[in-house]
């Protein structure tokens, strides 16, 4: 199994907060660049939230690098495309989130009170464990406060009218309390891959969270074999 850094996460190149040096269409290239690195000539490709777009569009540019997906807590469609936007209470969230991006220890609190909000209200919160993941993470990241460029990141072309000509098995992950996506967005992933498969996890907010791991690990064992 590979994983790897996006530009502005981890130890991978970071640019000045704000001001991202690359593009969403960049961040796809690196996936087949990562291939590319190991003498890959195709994997099966696993993407959740913006890496499930990432790797929607990796399937698209270049299909034969791709031999199935895994998309999970993602969307085929961008605002407006007919499917519905963020919960109140996460659209609420942002409108007043007010974090200091000059002190760490405030940016790590801001990450974990967004991502009680996007675990959903229908689960307990485990906060221990994701206090423990924010801080691997602003320990190993180069430039913690860059990961906020992805926010910022100028997308390609609208890909859903694609997604038709996807031909590789595709297994869709989706929480039915997801407050970014709601379940609607992978109801239409399912829908409009051809053969695509819906894999629901009850009460499940947006991402992975440790009720579900061995279920989505049997699920992707059993997609790639």
């Amino acid at each position: 199994m590979i994983r790897y850094d996006h530009r502005d996460t981890g130890r991978s190149q970071s640019w000045p907060p704000g001001r991202p040096g690359y593009t969403g269409d960049d961040l796809v290239a690196d996936a087949a660049r990562v291939l590319d690195g190991f003498g890959i000539a195709a994997a099966h490709v696993v993407g959740v939230s913006m890496g499930g777009a990432l790797t929607q569009v990796l399937a698209l540019d270049h299909p034969e690098r791709v031999l199935s997906l895994v998309l999970m807590s993602t969307s085929p469609a961008g605002p407006g495309d007919g499917l519905p936007g963020p919960a109140a209470e996460y659209v609420e969230f942002l409108r007043n989130a007010t974090v200091d991006p000059s002190d760490p220890r405030a940016v790590a609190e801001g990450v974990v009170a967004e991502v009680r909000v996007l675990a959903g209200s229908e689960r307990p919160f485990d906060e221990a464990a994701v206090r423990a993941l924010v801080a691997r993470d602003v320990a190993r990241a180069d430039s913690y406060l860059s990961a906020g460029n992805h926010m910022q990141v100028e997308g390609g072309e609208p890909w859903r009218h694609r997604l038709g000509t996807v031909a590789v098995p595709t297994l869709v992950v989706h929480g039915t309390a997801d407050p970014l996506f709601p379940i609607e967005h992978g109801v239409a992933l399912a829908a409009e891959i051809p053969g695509a498969r819906l894999m629901r996890l009850d009460g499940a907010g947006h991402g992975l969270e440790r009720p579900d791991h061995e279920a989505v690990v049997r699920a992707i064992l059993a997609h790639t074999a």
